[in-house]
Protein backbone atom coordinates (compact mmCIF):
# COMPACT_ATOMS: atom_id res chain seq x y z
CA UNK A 1 0.00 0.00 0.00
CA UNK A 2 2.86 2.98 0.55
CA UNK A 3 4.56 2.37 -3.04
CA UNK A 4 0.59 3.81 -3.97
CA UNK A 5 1.04 7.05 -2.43
CA UNK A 6 4.58 7.25 -3.08
CA UNK A 7 4.68 6.64 -6.68
CA UNK A 8 1.99 9.49 -7.13
CA UNK A 9 4.58 11.86 -4.89
CA UNK A 10 7.09 10.70 -7.47
CA UNK A 11 5.24 11.63 -10.65
CA UNK A 12 3.77 14.94 -9.26
CA UNK A 13 5.46 15.84 -5.81
CA UNK A 14 3.68 19.14 -5.90
CA UNK A 15 0.25 17.93 -6.79
CA UNK A 16 -2.62 18.67 -4.22
CA UNK A 17 -3.75 15.89 -2.24
CA UNK A 18 -6.02 16.98 0.14
CA UNK A 19 -7.84 20.43 0.47
CA UNK A 20 -8.95 20.89 3.78
CA UNK A 21 -11.11 23.66 3.87
CA UNK A 22 -8.74 25.88 1.90
CA UNK A 23 -5.25 24.04 3.69
CA UNK A 24 -3.57 22.43 0.83
CA UNK A 25 -1.63 19.34 1.54
CA UNK A 26 0.76 18.18 -1.61
CA UNK A 27 1.85 14.89 -2.33
CA UNK A 28 4.82 15.63 -1.14
CA UNK A 29 4.31 16.54 2.20
CA UNK A 30 1.77 13.81 3.06
CA UNK A 31 4.66 11.04 2.10
CA UNK A 32 7.04 13.07 4.20
CA UNK A 33 4.27 13.15 6.88
CA UNK A 34 3.53 10.02 6.55
CA UNK A 35 7.29 9.06 7.11
CA UNK A 36 7.52 10.68 10.11
CA UNK A 37 4.54 9.32 11.46
CA UNK A 38 5.82 5.83 10.86
CA UNK A 39 9.60 7.23 12.68
CA UNK A 40 7.50 8.08 15.65
CA UNK A 41 5.29 4.91 16.16
CA UNK A 42 8.97 3.20 15.57
CA UNK A 43 10.27 5.10 18.58
CA UNK A 44 7.24 4.57 20.40
CA UNK A 45 8.19 0.26 20.20
CA UNK A 46 5.20 -0.31 17.40
CA UNK A 47 7.02 -2.93 15.32
CA UNK A 48 5.30 -4.62 11.98
CA UNK A 49 2.40 -6.67 12.61
CA UNK A 50 1.17 -4.61 15.48
CA UNK A 51 -1.76 -2.70 15.46
CA UNK A 52 -2.72 0.58 15.46
CA UNK A 53 -6.28 1.88 15.79
CA UNK A 54 -7.59 5.27 14.05
CA UNK A 55 -10.56 6.94 15.68
CA UNK A 56 -10.61 10.02 13.51
CA UNK A 57 -12.75 11.86 11.24
CA UNK A 58 -12.11 13.05 7.89
CA UNK A 59 -8.80 14.97 8.77
CA UNK A 60 -5.53 15.18 7.23
CA UNK A 61 -4.47 13.57 9.90
CA UNK A 62 -5.87 10.43 9.06
CA UNK A 63 -4.42 9.99 5.83
CA UNK A 64 -1.26 10.27 7.51
CA UNK A 65 -1.70 8.14 10.66
CA UNK A 66 -2.93 5.35 7.51
CA UNK A 67 -0.33 5.53 5.68
CA UNK A 68 2.62 5.64 7.97
CA UNK A 69 1.25 2.81 9.90
CA UNK A 70 1.21 0.90 6.82
CA UNK A 71 4.41 2.17 5.98
CA UNK A 72 6.01 0.34 9.63
CA UNK A 73 4.80 -2.42 8.36
CA UNK A 74 1.86 -2.82 11.28
CA UNK A 75 -1.65 -2.72 10.93
CA UNK A 76 -4.58 -0.18 10.42
CA UNK A 77 -7.55 -0.83 12.58
CA UNK A 78 -10.88 1.50 11.88
CA UNK A 79 -12.57 2.33 14.89
CA UNK A 80 -15.99 4.04 14.01
CA UNK A 81 -17.09 7.41 15.41
CA UNK A 82 -20.73 5.81 15.45
CA UNK A 83 -19.87 3.15 18.04
CA UNK A 84 -20.42 2.90 21.70
CA UNK A 85 -18.04 2.75 24.40
CA UNK A 86 -18.86 -1.02 24.92
CA UNK A 87 -18.37 -1.83 21.20
CA UNK A 88 -14.80 0.34 20.68
CA UNK A 89 -13.94 -0.94 24.09
CA UNK A 90 -13.99 -5.04 22.82
CA UNK A 91 -12.74 -3.66 19.71
CA UNK A 92 -9.66 -2.76 20.90
CA UNK A 93 -9.56 -5.75 22.67
CA UNK A 94 -10.36 -8.42 20.43
CA UNK A 95 -7.30 -7.21 17.57
CA UNK A 96 -5.16 -5.96 20.25
CA UNK A 97 -4.63 -2.25 19.39
CA UNK A 98 -1.42 -0.82 20.89
CA UNK A 99 -2.01 3.14 20.32
CA UNK A 100 -4.71 5.33 19.06
CA UNK A 101 -4.82 8.11 16.81
CA UNK A 102 -7.94 10.21 17.46
CA UNK A 103 -8.86 14.25 17.97
CA UNK A 104 -9.45 16.99 20.53
CA UNK A 105 -12.85 16.84 19.60
CA UNK A 106 -15.81 16.10 22.18
CA UNK A 107 -17.23 13.19 19.90
CA UNK A 108 -13.10 11.62 19.86
CA UNK A 109 -11.39 12.58 22.71
CA UNK A 110 -13.56 11.73 25.87
CA UNK A 111 -14.09 7.99 24.60
CA UNK A 112 -10.54 7.64 23.63
CA UNK A 113 -9.27 8.63 27.13
CA UNK A 114 -12.09 6.30 28.30
CA UNK A 115 -10.29 3.61 26.31
CA UNK A 116 -7.08 4.56 27.94
CA UNK A 117 -8.51 4.24 31.55
CA UNK A 118 -10.19 1.07 30.83
CA UNK A 119 -8.51 -1.12 28.07
CA UNK A 120 -5.36 -2.63 27.37
CA UNK A 121 -4.60 0.26 24.85
CA UNK A 122 -0.96 1.73 25.70
CA UNK A 123 -1.11 5.18 24.23
CA UNK A 124 -3.32 7.98 22.30
CA UNK A 125 -1.82 10.25 19.64
CA UNK A 126 -3.80 13.07 19.68
CA UNK A 127 -4.05 15.79 17.27
CA UNK A 128 -6.06 19.44 17.40
CA UNK A 129 -7.79 20.52 14.60
CA UNK A 130 -5.89 23.79 14.24
CA UNK A 131 -3.13 21.41 13.22
CA UNK A 132 -4.97 21.18 10.15
CA UNK A 133 -6.19 24.33 9.09
CA UNK A 134 -4.85 27.74 7.81
CA UNK A 135 -3.31 30.45 10.09
CA UNK A 136 -6.85 32.34 10.86
CA UNK A 137 -9.23 29.61 10.48
CA UNK A 138 -6.91 27.49 12.98
CA UNK A 139 -6.86 30.97 15.23
CA UNK A 140 -10.79 30.70 15.07
CA UNK A 141 -10.91 27.28 15.98
CA UNK A 142 -8.77 27.29 18.77
CA UNK A 143 -10.69 29.82 20.61
CA UNK A 144 -14.30 29.76 19.12
CA UNK A 145 -15.05 26.45 17.75
CA UNK A 146 -17.70 24.11 19.02
CA UNK A 147 -16.85 21.11 20.16
CA UNK A 148 -13.32 21.03 20.41
CA UNK A 149 -10.91 20.59 23.51
CA UNK A 150 -8.11 21.59 24.71
CA UNK A 151 -4.66 18.77 24.93
CA UNK A 152 -5.39 16.43 28.24
CA UNK A 153 -3.81 16.82 30.97
CA UNK A 154 -0.17 15.58 31.40
CA UNK A 155 0.20 11.76 30.84
CA UNK A 156 3.09 10.25 29.99
CA UNK A 157 0.82 7.98 27.91
CA UNK A 158 -0.63 10.97 25.53
CA UNK A 159 1.05 12.75 23.03
CA UNK A 160 0.44 15.02 20.42
CA UNK A 161 0.58 14.49 16.98
CA UNK A 162 3.02 17.61 16.45
CA UNK A 163 4.96 15.53 19.45
CA UNK A 164 4.58 12.46 17.48
CA UNK A 165 6.31 13.77 14.14
CA UNK A 166 8.98 16.08 15.33
CA UNK A 167 11.15 13.52 14.03
CA UNK A 168 13.17 13.43 10.61
CA UNK A 169 10.94 10.68 9.09
CA UNK A 170 14.51 8.31 8.67
CA UNK A 171 13.43 4.81 10.12
CA UNK A 172 13.86 2.75 6.83
CA UNK A 173 10.81 1.85 4.80
CA UNK A 174 9.72 -2.04 5.63
CA UNK A 175 9.00 -4.54 3.35
CA UNK A 176 6.06 -6.52 3.11
CA UNK A 177 4.76 -9.67 1.30
CA UNK A 178 1.84 -7.78 -0.31
CA UNK A 179 0.01 -11.64 -0.24
CA UNK A 180 0.52 -12.13 3.40
CA UNK A 181 0.98 -9.74 5.63
CA UNK A 182 -2.03 -7.92 7.28
CA UNK A 183 -2.84 -4.40 6.32
CA UNK A 184 -6.34 -3.70 7.48
CA UNK A 185 -8.42 -5.05 10.02
CA UNK A 186 -12.14 -3.69 9.59
CA UNK A 187 -15.09 -4.41 11.68
CA UNK A 188 -18.83 -4.79 10.54
CA UNK A 189 -21.90 -5.35 12.52
CA UNK A 190 -23.30 -7.35 9.54
CA UNK A 191 -26.99 -7.92 10.56
CA UNK A 192 -26.84 -7.71 14.08
CA UNK A 193 -24.61 -9.12 16.92
CA UNK A 194 -21.05 -8.16 17.78
CA UNK A 195 -19.27 -6.24 15.12
CA UNK A 196 -16.46 -9.02 13.43
CA UNK A 197 -12.99 -7.95 12.08
CA UNK A 198 -12.81 -8.35 8.26
CA UNK A 199 -8.63 -9.17 7.63
CA UNK A 200 -7.65 -7.25 4.83
CA UNK A 201 -3.86 -8.03 2.88
CA UNK A 202 -1.91 -5.07 1.40
CA UNK A 203 -2.84 -6.69 -2.00
CA UNK A 204 -6.31 -6.85 -1.27
CA UNK A 205 -6.82 -2.73 -0.56
CA UNK A 206 -3.82 -1.64 -3.72
CA UNK A 207 -6.21 -4.21 -5.97
CA UNK A 208 -9.56 -2.65 -5.12
CA UNK A 209 -7.78 0.85 -5.56
CA UNK A 210 -6.51 0.00 -9.02
CA UNK A 211 -9.82 -1.24 -9.87
CA UNK A 212 -11.73 1.60 -9.09
CA UNK A 213 -8.96 3.76 -10.44
CA UNK A 214 -10.49 2.75 -13.82
CA UNK A 215 -13.91 4.66 -13.23
CA UNK A 216 -13.22 8.04 -14.98
CA UNK A 217 -15.72 9.81 -16.95
CA UNK A 218 -12.91 11.32 -19.61
CA UNK A 219 -10.51 8.01 -19.57
CA UNK A 220 -9.10 7.68 -22.97
CA UNK A 221 -9.31 11.67 -23.63
CA UNK A 222 -6.61 14.04 -23.35
CA UNK A 223 -8.00 15.21 -20.53
CA UNK A 224 -5.93 13.94 -17.70
CA UNK A 225 -6.98 11.63 -14.95
CA UNK A 226 -5.59 13.24 -11.94
CA UNK A 227 -7.18 16.27 -12.64
CA UNK A 228 -10.06 14.54 -10.63
CA UNK A 229 -10.79 16.57 -7.74
CA UNK A 230 -13.18 14.38 -5.37
CA UNK A 231 -15.98 15.44 -2.77
CA UNK A 232 -14.64 13.50 0.48
CA UNK A 233 -17.46 13.29 2.81
CA UNK A 234 -18.11 9.14 3.04
CA UNK A 235 -15.76 8.27 6.35
CA UNK A 236 -12.40 6.97 5.11
CA UNK A 237 -12.98 4.73 8.12
CA UNK A 238 -15.26 2.74 6.04
CA UNK A 239 -14.12 0.23 3.20
CA UNK A 240 -16.26 2.62 1.23
CA UNK A 241 -14.45 5.69 1.64
CA UNK A 242 -11.49 3.81 1.23
CA UNK A 243 -12.23 2.13 -1.77
CA UNK A 244 -13.88 4.82 -3.48
CA UNK A 245 -11.99 7.86 -2.46
CA UNK A 246 -8.41 7.60 -0.33
CA UNK A 247 -6.70 5.14 -2.19
CA UNK A 248 -8.73 5.51 -5.64
CA UNK A 249 -7.93 8.68 -5.71
CA UNK A 250 -3.81 8.28 -4.75
CA UNK A 251 -4.33 5.51 -7.70
CA UNK A 252 -5.11 8.01 -10.09
CA UNK A 253 -2.77 11.40 -8.86
CA UNK A 254 -6.06 13.24 -7.88
CA UNK A 255 -7.33 15.46 -5.01
CA UNK A 256 -9.78 15.00 -2.51
CA UNK A 257 -11.59 18.23 -1.11
CA UNK A 258 -11.91 16.47 2.24
CA UNK A 259 -14.85 17.38 4.98
CA UNK A 260 -14.98 16.57 8.13
CA UNK A 261 -18.69 14.95 8.03
CA UNK A 262 -21.43 15.87 5.68
CA UNK A 263 -23.80 18.43 6.05
CA UNK A 264 -25.08 19.35 2.66
CA UNK A 265 -24.69 23.21 2.94
CA UNK A 266 -20.94 22.59 3.34
CA UNK A 267 -20.46 19.85 0.59
CA UNK A 268 -22.26 22.37 -1.41
CA UNK A 269 -19.63 24.96 -0.43
CA UNK A 270 -17.22 22.71 -1.20
CA UNK A 271 -17.99 21.72 -4.93
CA UNK A 272 -18.98 25.42 -5.49
CA UNK A 273 -15.63 26.77 -4.30
CA UNK A 274 -13.29 23.75 -5.66
CA UNK A 275 -14.98 23.03 -8.99
CA UNK A 276 -15.18 19.03 -7.74
CA UNK A 277 -16.14 17.00 -10.78
CA UNK A 278 -16.93 13.88 -8.56
CA UNK A 279 -19.27 13.24 -5.99
CA UNK A 280 -19.06 9.49 -4.14
CA UNK A 281 -21.84 9.47 -1.59
CA UNK A 282 -24.79 7.41 -0.47
CA UNK A 283 -28.63 7.51 -1.66
CA UNK A 284 -29.21 9.86 1.53
CA UNK A 285 -26.40 12.21 0.95
CA UNK A 286 -27.87 12.81 -2.44
CA UNK A 287 -31.67 13.10 -1.02
CA UNK A 288 -30.23 15.70 1.56
CA UNK A 289 -27.86 18.05 -1.05
CA UNK A 290 -31.42 18.11 -3.34
CA UNK A 291 -33.84 18.74 -0.60
CA UNK A 292 -31.84 21.52 0.90
CA UNK A 293 -32.73 24.80 0.30
CA UNK A 294 -31.93 27.25 -2.07
CA UNK A 295 -29.88 24.53 -4.06
CA UNK A 296 -29.22 25.64 -7.54
CA UNK A 297 -28.28 24.07 -10.72
CA UNK A 298 -25.15 26.03 -10.90
CA UNK A 299 -23.95 24.69 -7.43
CA UNK A 300 -23.32 21.21 -8.80
CA UNK A 301 -22.52 22.60 -12.41
CA UNK A 302 -19.00 21.17 -12.20
CA UNK A 303 -19.90 17.55 -11.16
CA UNK A 304 -19.27 15.40 -13.91
CA UNK A 305 -19.96 11.64 -11.78
CA UNK A 306 -21.58 10.64 -8.84
CA UNK A 307 -20.33 7.44 -7.80
CA UNK A 308 -23.16 6.12 -5.10
CA UNK A 309 -22.10 3.45 -2.78
CA UNK A 310 -23.48 1.59 0.73
CA UNK A 311 -27.45 1.09 0.26
CA UNK A 312 -29.39 0.29 -3.14
CA UNK A 313 -30.42 3.84 -5.14
CA UNK A 314 -33.86 4.19 -6.44
CA UNK A 315 -34.44 4.49 -9.94
CA UNK A 316 -36.69 7.90 -8.98
CA UNK A 317 -34.19 9.33 -6.93
CA UNK A 318 -31.23 8.59 -9.73
CA UNK A 319 -33.09 10.41 -12.50
CA UNK A 320 -33.83 13.25 -10.15
CA UNK A 321 -29.87 14.08 -9.43
CA UNK A 322 -29.00 13.35 -12.92
CA UNK A 323 -31.48 15.55 -14.54
CA UNK A 324 -30.39 18.63 -11.83
CA UNK A 325 -26.54 18.32 -12.06
CA UNK A 326 -26.05 16.98 -15.08
CA UNK A 327 -23.42 14.21 -14.08
CA UNK A 328 -23.65 11.07 -14.56
CA UNK A 329 -24.91 8.67 -11.83
CA UNK A 330 -23.00 5.08 -11.51
CA UNK A 331 -23.86 3.16 -8.73
CA UNK A 332 -21.48 0.19 -6.76
CA UNK A 333 -22.38 -2.94 -5.11
CA UNK A 334 -19.98 -3.84 -2.01
CA UNK A 335 -19.55 -5.01 1.73
CA UNK A 336 -17.07 -4.87 4.16
CA UNK A 337 -15.98 -8.06 3.66
CA UNK A 338 -14.95 -7.35 -0.04
CA UNK A 339 -14.77 -3.92 -0.81
CA UNK A 340 -16.17 -2.54 -4.00
CA UNK A 341 -16.85 -5.91 -6.05
CA UNK A 342 -19.12 -4.18 -8.77
CA UNK A 343 -19.98 -0.65 -10.50
CA UNK A 344 -22.08 0.48 -13.30
CA UNK A 345 -19.96 1.31 -16.52
CA UNK A 346 -18.96 5.09 -16.75
CA UNK A 347 -20.13 5.32 -20.80
CA UNK A 348 -23.79 4.91 -19.55
CA UNK A 349 -24.63 1.91 -21.12
CA UNK A 350 -25.74 0.08 -17.75
CA UNK A 351 -29.10 -1.61 -17.60
CA UNK A 352 -31.66 0.06 -14.87
CA UNK A 353 -32.21 -1.63 -11.82
CA UNK A 354 -28.42 -3.27 -12.20
CA UNK A 355 -25.69 -2.94 -10.23
CA UNK A 356 -24.04 -3.96 -13.91
CA UNK A 357 -20.76 -6.07 -14.53
CA UNK A 358 -17.94 -7.31 -11.41
CA UNK A 359 -14.90 -5.37 -11.97
CA UNK A 360 -11.83 -6.16 -13.44
CA UNK A 361 -10.43 -9.93 -12.08
CA UNK A 362 -13.94 -10.35 -9.78
CA UNK A 363 -16.32 -13.42 -10.56
CA UNK A 364 -20.08 -13.26 -9.32
CA UNK A 365 -22.41 -15.97 -9.34
CA UNK A 366 -25.64 -17.22 -7.48
CA UNK A 367 -25.54 -20.10 -4.95
CA UNK A 368 -28.44 -21.99 -4.06
CA UNK A 369 -30.29 -20.38 -0.96
CA UNK A 370 -30.26 -24.21 0.96
CA UNK A 371 -27.50 -25.70 -0.61
CA UNK A 372 -24.82 -22.72 -1.28
CA UNK A 373 -22.11 -25.59 -2.58
CA UNK A 374 -24.30 -25.45 -5.83
CA UNK A 375 -26.23 -22.89 -8.27
CA UNK A 376 -29.77 -22.43 -8.22
CA UNK A 377 -32.58 -23.23 -10.92
CA UNK A 378 -32.33 -21.44 -14.13
CA UNK A 379 -34.43 -18.26 -13.45
CA UNK A 380 -34.35 -18.74 -9.47
CA UNK A 381 -32.55 -15.83 -7.50
CA UNK A 382 -29.71 -16.78 -5.13
CA UNK A 383 -27.32 -15.95 -3.20
CA UNK A 384 -24.64 -13.82 -4.50
CA UNK A 385 -21.23 -14.76 -3.91
CA UNK A 386 -17.90 -13.33 -5.22
CA UNK A 387 -14.46 -13.96 -5.83
CA UNK A 388 -11.79 -11.57 -6.44
CA UNK A 389 -8.39 -10.44 -5.35
CA UNK A 390 -9.90 -7.45 -3.41
CA UNK A 391 -11.47 -10.10 -0.51
CA UNK A 392 -10.82 -10.50 2.79
CA UNK A 393 -8.48 -13.31 4.07
CA UNK A 394 -11.29 -14.24 7.05
CA UNK A 395 -12.72 -12.91 10.20
CA UNK A 396 -10.34 -12.21 13.08
CA UNK A 397 -12.14 -15.25 14.97
CA UNK A 398 -12.07 -17.46 11.36
CA UNK A 399 -15.68 -18.22 10.99
CA UNK A 400 -16.24 -16.21 7.32
CA UNK A 401 -18.49 -17.15 5.38
CA UNK A 402 -16.76 -19.10 2.55
CA UNK A 403 -18.18 -21.34 0.37
CA UNK A 404 -15.81 -24.14 -1.81
CA UNK A 405 -16.78 -24.70 -5.14
CA UNK A 406 -15.52 -26.74 -7.97
CA UNK A 407 -12.47 -26.56 -5.82
CA UNK A 408 -12.50 -22.29 -5.50
CA UNK A 409 -13.37 -20.31 -2.63
CA UNK A 410 -16.50 -17.81 -2.72
CA UNK A 411 -17.76 -15.46 -0.64
CA UNK A 412 -21.00 -15.65 0.78
CA UNK A 413 -22.55 -12.10 0.74
CA UNK A 414 -26.26 -12.39 2.21
CA UNK A 415 -27.85 -10.37 -0.63
CA UNK A 416 -30.04 -12.24 -2.67
CA UNK A 417 -29.97 -11.50 -6.57
CA UNK A 418 -29.97 -12.84 -10.11
CA UNK A 419 -27.83 -12.31 -13.02
CA UNK A 420 -28.78 -12.25 -16.62
CA UNK A 421 -27.05 -13.63 -19.38
CA UNK A 422 -25.09 -10.68 -20.48
CA UNK A 423 -23.70 -10.90 -16.79
CA UNK A 424 -25.53 -7.60 -15.50
CA UNK A 425 -26.26 -8.35 -11.96
CA UNK A 426 -29.58 -7.37 -9.81
CA UNK A 427 -29.45 -7.11 -5.67
CA UNK A 428 -33.35 -8.29 -4.89
CA UNK A 429 -32.63 -8.27 -1.13
CA UNK A 430 -30.99 -9.55 1.97
CA UNK A 431 -31.58 -13.00 3.10
CA UNK A 432 -31.92 -11.92 6.51
CA UNK A 433 -35.10 -9.35 5.11
CA UNK A 434 -36.93 -12.26 2.82
CA UNK A 435 -40.62 -12.56 3.93
CA UNK A 436 -41.84 -15.52 3.83
CA UNK A 437 -45.56 -15.63 2.72
CA UNK A 438 -47.58 -19.24 2.99
CA UNK A 439 -43.87 -20.58 2.05
CA UNK A 440 -43.95 -18.29 -0.83
CA UNK A 441 -40.34 -16.04 -0.61
CA UNK A 442 -41.35 -11.96 -1.25
CA UNK A 443 -38.68 -9.83 -1.48
CA UNK A 444 -39.28 -6.35 0.57
CA UNK A 445 -37.14 -3.97 -1.75
CA UNK A 446 -38.82 -4.83 -4.71
CA UNK A 447 -42.33 -4.09 -3.24
CA UNK A 448 -40.27 -0.32 -1.84
CA UNK A 449 -39.08 0.32 -5.29
CA UNK A 450 -42.87 0.32 -6.17
CA UNK A 451 -44.41 2.31 -3.18
CA UNK A 452 -41.30 5.10 -4.36
CA UNK A 453 -42.64 5.47 -7.74
CA UNK A 454 -46.07 6.95 -5.79
CA UNK A 455 -46.17 10.27 -5.94
CA UNK A 456 -46.86 11.36 -2.54
CA UNK A 457 -44.25 8.73 -0.68
CA UNK A 458 -40.66 9.92 -0.52
CA UNK A 459 -39.44 6.75 1.48
CA UNK A 460 -40.28 3.38 2.28
CA UNK A 461 -39.68 0.85 3.91
CA UNK A 462 -41.31 -3.19 3.89
CA UNK A 463 -40.94 -5.69 6.58
CA UNK A 464 -42.83 -8.70 7.74
CA UNK A 465 -44.95 -8.89 10.78
CA UNK A 466 -46.46 -12.09 12.13
CA UNK A 467 -49.60 -13.77 11.24
CA UNK A 468 -51.10 -16.51 12.46
CA UNK A 469 -52.05 -17.90 9.52
CA UNK A 470 -49.56 -17.02 6.21
CA UNK A 471 -46.63 -17.13 8.73
CA UNK A 472 -45.62 -13.54 8.00
CA UNK A 473 -46.75 -11.00 5.65
CA UNK A 474 -45.34 -7.25 4.07
CA UNK A 475 -46.62 -4.18 5.90
CA UNK A 476 -44.89 -1.00 4.79
CA UNK A 477 -43.97 1.98 6.81
CA UNK A 478 -43.53 5.25 4.55
CA UNK A 479 -42.52 8.77 4.91
CA UNK A 480 -44.70 11.50 3.18
CA UNK A 481 -43.02 13.89 0.39
CA UNK A 482 -43.30 17.78 1.16
CA UNK A 483 -46.40 18.94 0.84
CA UNK A 484 -48.14 15.12 0.43
CA UNK A 485 -51.79 15.12 1.79
CA UNK A 486 -52.39 11.09 1.27
CA UNK A 487 -54.06 8.89 3.48
CA UNK A 488 -52.21 5.22 4.08
CA UNK A 489 -55.35 3.24 3.08
CA UNK A 490 -55.05 5.40 -0.61
CA UNK A 491 -50.88 4.23 -0.82
CA UNK A 492 -51.90 1.03 0.34
CA UNK A 493 -54.70 0.35 -1.73
CA UNK A 494 -52.62 1.90 -4.96
CA UNK A 495 -50.01 -0.35 -4.00
CA UNK A 496 -51.54 -3.61 -3.96
CA UNK A 497 -53.35 -3.31 -7.43
CA UNK A 498 -49.75 -3.41 -9.25
CA UNK A 499 -48.16 -6.22 -6.96
CA UNK A 500 -49.18 -10.29 -6.95
CA UNK A 501 -50.86 -11.85 -4.26
CA UNK A 502 -48.69 -12.88 -2.06
CA UNK A 503 -46.83 -9.35 -2.18
CA UNK A 504 -50.10 -7.36 -0.92
CA UNK A 505 -49.52 -5.33 2.24
CA UNK A 506 -51.80 -6.29 5.30
CA UNK A 507 -50.88 -2.88 6.70
CA UNK A 508 -49.51 0.85 5.62
CA UNK A 509 -48.06 3.16 8.19
CA UNK A 510 -47.02 6.88 7.83
CA UNK A 511 -44.88 8.40 9.82
CA UNK A 512 -42.53 11.67 10.45
CA UNK A 513 -38.97 9.26 9.98
CA UNK A 514 -37.47 5.84 8.91
CA UNK A 515 -35.09 4.61 11.59
CA UNK A 516 -31.06 4.05 10.23
CA UNK A 517 -28.50 2.60 11.06
CA UNK A 518 -25.46 3.66 12.59
CA UNK A 519 -24.12 3.88 8.77
CA UNK A 520 -27.23 5.70 7.83
CA UNK A 521 -28.88 3.82 5.59
CA UNK A 522 -32.26 2.71 6.29
CA UNK A 523 -33.10 0.25 8.90
CA UNK A 524 -35.70 -2.44 8.10
CA UNK A 525 -34.38 -4.78 11.06
CA UNK A 526 -35.09 -2.55 13.83
CA UNK A 527 -38.62 -2.15 12.30
CA UNK A 528 -38.97 -5.92 12.20
CA UNK A 529 -37.83 -5.79 15.88
CA UNK A 530 -40.17 -3.70 16.97
CA UNK A 531 -42.98 -4.85 15.08
CA UNK A 532 -42.53 -8.27 16.82
CA UNK A 533 -41.85 -7.17 20.36
CA UNK A 534 -45.40 -5.53 19.72
CA UNK A 535 -48.52 -7.50 21.43
CA UNK A 536 -51.05 -8.28 18.82
CA UNK A 537 -53.37 -5.84 17.62
CA UNK A 538 -51.17 -3.15 18.64
CA UNK A 539 -50.61 -0.82 15.81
Amino acid sequence: MPDLLERAAAVAPDAPLIDFFGRVFTYAEMTALAGRVATGLAELGIRPGDRVGLYLPNVPYYVAAYHGVLRLGAVVVNLSSSSSMEELRRQVEDSGVRVVFTLAATGFLPKAMGLLADSALERLVVGPLSGCLTGGKAFFQRFFGRGLLPMPPSDDRVCSFEELVANNGSVPRIGVDPMRDLALIQYSSGDGGAARGAVFTHQALSANARQMGLLCPWRGTQRPESDERVICALPLSTIFGQGCVLNRIVVKGGQMVMLSFFRPTEAIAAIRRTRANCLPATPAMLRALLNHPGLTRMDLASLDLCIVVGAPLPQVLRERFERFSDAQVIETYGLTEAGIVSCSPVDGRDRPGSISRALPATQVALAHRDDPARAPSPGEPGEIIVRGPQLMLDYRRGGAPFVEREGRRWLRTGDIGSIDVAGHIYVVDRVVDTISVTGFRVYPSQIEAILCRHPAVEQALVAGVPDHYAGELPKAFVTLAEGASVTARDIRDWLNARVGKHEQLVDLEIRDILPRDRRGRLDRQAVIRRENALPTGSA
